[in-house]
């Protein structure tokens, strides 16, 4: 790959009327010459669709990996997380919108290739990169580059992503990843609609197909905003929707909302709305349900489905008390625990590390 930040694109075909449709994604965005689509990095160019964000990032900082969130990949370790500008989907509680929503690339990005992104990694002894801020979906020819990039030297990759994804990219895309956190932001067609702007449906195609078809170890997140997304009758169909199609050990992360970007009317989530969501998955069969966003060392912690031991403690992000054994069993009762786990907990803490990729080009 060259060292260009524009490169052309695989997911795209012409139409009738002249115009090119985006096939990245389900928003199938139609273009004319010179037009971008929503996420503003993909655009019409010399009759094709390019890629504006190639080797173009920012963000750059080691996190602990349970900031993803991930509770169950790696506990402990350390992930070196970036994202680009733009994004697919229009969420007004978008947490991030100074880069998801970004139109400013040249002076919000640096330059960061692949193999950079590798060699920073590895330097500091990350035990994976993280996709995030804004969605990989948008820039995942870059992403998938430096995943390959990742892998030569050792390192894993995790996707922080809405799953709002095209089946053809979907399947080359998470061949790609190790580990996933999706935002499962809502269940209803209507909050996706009036508040993200996409479809619920095409998110469940993508989770239905990681269980299925992919050995990516991927988690789920919704963030519960009060009076939108919270009622206990959404997250009973929700939780129960989970457990009859992705399984009992995909782990939920139900996380509290604050005020932004354009829901600034909104209130705070309570601690107890994320107790009970949390109480409600684990009756309707959820093994691993997780509180987020608040200090909550209970409602963070990993417990033995077998026999209740406590398994990984979490206070917000520092473990504590660590009760599996070597092959990821429960210590005290053998039950084996379902994520991804070495033989002993990383200890890099609650630390956050920004970088300069200029350091490692």
């Amino acid at each position: 790959m060259s060292d260009e930040t524009v490169i052309s694109t695989q997911y795209w075909h012409q139409l009738d009327d002249g115009r090119i449709q985006c096939d990245v994604c389900p928003r199938l965005c139609k273009l004319r010459e010179g037009q971008r689509g929503l996420c503003y990095v993909r655009g019409r160019e010399d009759d094709e669709i390019k890629l504006y964000s190639y080797g173009r990032s920012s963000g750059f900082c080691i996190d602990p990996i349970e900031k993803k969130p991930l509770n169950h990949f790696l506990p402990g370790s350390s992930v070196l997380s970036f994202g680009t500008a733009g994004c697919n989907l229009a969420c007004k509680f978008c947490q991030n919108w100074d880069m998801s929503k970004s139109r400013e690339m040249d002076t919000l990005a640096d330059r960061a290739m692949p193999e950079t992104l590798a060699k920073a990694a590895q330097a500091h002894g990350c035990a994976s990169i993280a996709f995030t801020y804004n969605d990989p979906v948008i820039f995942l020819e870059y992403a998938m580059d430096t995943a390959d990039a990742c892998r030569e030297v050792g390192v894993k990759t995790v996707a922080v992503t809405a799953g709002y994804i095209c089946e053809a990219p979907r399947e080359a895309f998470f061949k790609h990843i190790d580990a996933a956190n999706v935002d499962l932001k809502g269940f209803t067609q209507d909050f996706y609609w009036k508040i993200c702007g996409g479809h619920l449906d095409n998110v469940l195609e993508t989770l239905v197909y990681l269980k299925n078809e992919t050995d990516v170890w991927f988690e789920l997140t919704t963030l519960l905003i009060p009076g939108e997304n919270d009622s206990a009758r959404e997250i009973e169909e929700m939780t129960q929707w989970v457990v009859e199609n992705l399984g009992r050990d995909v782990p939920m992360h139900f996380t509290a909302f604050h005020p932004d970007w354009k829901m600034m009317d909104h209130p705070r989530t309570p601690p107890t709305t994320l107790t009970h969501a949390r109480a409600i998955a684990m009756r309707n069969g959820v093994r691993y349900a997780y509180t987020g966003n608040v200090h909550d060392s209970r409602g963070g912690s990993t417990y033995c489905h077998g026999c209740g031991e406590l398994l990984i403690e979490r206070d917000w992000y520092v473990l504590g008390r660590w009760s599996l054994d070597a092959t990821g069993c429960c210590s005290q009762c053998g039950t084996a625990v379902a994520g991804v786990f070495a033989s002993e907990p990383g200890h890099f803490g609650a630390r956050r590390i920004p970088l300069r990729m200029a350091d490692y080009g």
